[in-house]
């Protein structure tokens, strides 16, 4: 005997279609602003720019992966694919975060390289399309803000445009600095600083995107305590095959094997304590976990079940 809630939901986000919308406007903008800026690196000779522009590269192929995705999501369920296209957010966000990996690294070899032997830079150019690209960042967090939350394809696409903020104000700076004081270097440490800011955002969506790809336990969820949870439950003889993982953004899921007392499956108590058990994964933890399914087993079931996993 086995269940699962059902709760009438095809698994698709309801906010999928502003998705959609707010990752178009911020494609838009950021693919002008991408056209800006390389011809402003071309112009200028500035390192600062032209790590901003890879930037605004990747944000680019990001945003389109993170539409794609987003409208692959709205997708409902087939019978080959149960869970619909949920998965693809995740895949998008892990792509997003090798692209920037890329570009963290290139910006950093190349900013030492110029540390060592700054080229020219035409300041004024460089401060005009950098202060282009602020206006234009800030106007694409504005679209993305409100929907930032829900869901890990729509935090990475959040994240590459305030990275790339982030990395105007870094251009601006030097681009003072050098109409200032006539520091060359300044453009190197100013792409540098960029690299600093992707680097760390790009491991740790990796690390995220990752972790739901190799279906890692959810965060927050302590196994342990739900096999210590289903084993208090009254005529519980023992759990085993005992899974958790995450689907997509918000949708845990978990699956065991429960033993029961043989007069269970003769005097209905099957039916009771699986609800209490749908009920337990659902409320009690800090993660909770609506779609539950748990095979109601005799104990002598695991004589010829095969091999177990946890």
């Amino acid at each position: 005997m086995s269940g699962g809630h059902d709760h009438g939901h095809g698994h698709a986000h309801g906010s999928g279609s502003t998705d959609r919308h707010r990752l178009a406007v911020a494609l838009t903008i950021t693919a002008v602003i991408l056209l800006a800026e390389v011809a402003g690196a071309v112009i200028t000779g500035s390192l600062a720019l032209l790590v901003d522009a890879a930037h605004m590269l990747t944000d680019v192929l990001g945003l389109v992966v993170a539409l794609v995705a987003a409208t692959l999501v709205a997708r409902p369920p087939s019978a080959r694919r149960t869970w619909g296209w949920q998965r693809a957010e995740v895949i998008a966000a892990a792509a997003q975060a090798a692209i920037l990996l890329v570009v963290g690294v290139y910006a950093t070899v190349e900013g030492v390289q110029r540390l060592a032997a700054p080229p020219e830079v035409a300041a004024g150019g460089m401060a005009l399309v950098g202060a282009l690209g602020l206006a234009g960042n800030v106007a694409s967090l504005l679209v993305l803000s409100g929907g930032r939350d829900n869901n890990l394809n729509m935090r990475a696409a959040f994240l590459e445009v305030l990275n790339d903020a982030l990395g105007s104000v870094a251009v601006l700076v030097a681009a003072a600095v050098i109409a200032l004081t006539g520091w060359a270097r300044a453009d190197a440490v100013a792409g540098l600083l960029v690299a600093l800011l992707i680097l760390p955002r790009a491991v740790i969506l990796l690390r995220r995107s990752g972790s739901i790809l190799l279906e890692t336990v959810p965060a927050g969820l302590d196994l342990q305590d739900v096999r210590r949870h289903i084993l208090e439950v009254p005529h519980v003889v023992a759990v085993h095959d005992l899974h958790a993982s995450v689907v997509a953004t918000g949708l845990p899921v978990l699956t065991a094997h429960v033993v029961l007392d043989d007069e269970c499956f003769t005097d209905g108590h099957c039916a009771q304590i699986l609800d209490h058990l749908q009920e337990c994964v659902a409320s009690h933890f800090d993660v909770s976990v609506e779609h539950s399914t748990f095979q109601l087993e005799p104990a002598g079931h695991a004589e010829h079940e095969g091999r177990t996993h946890g």
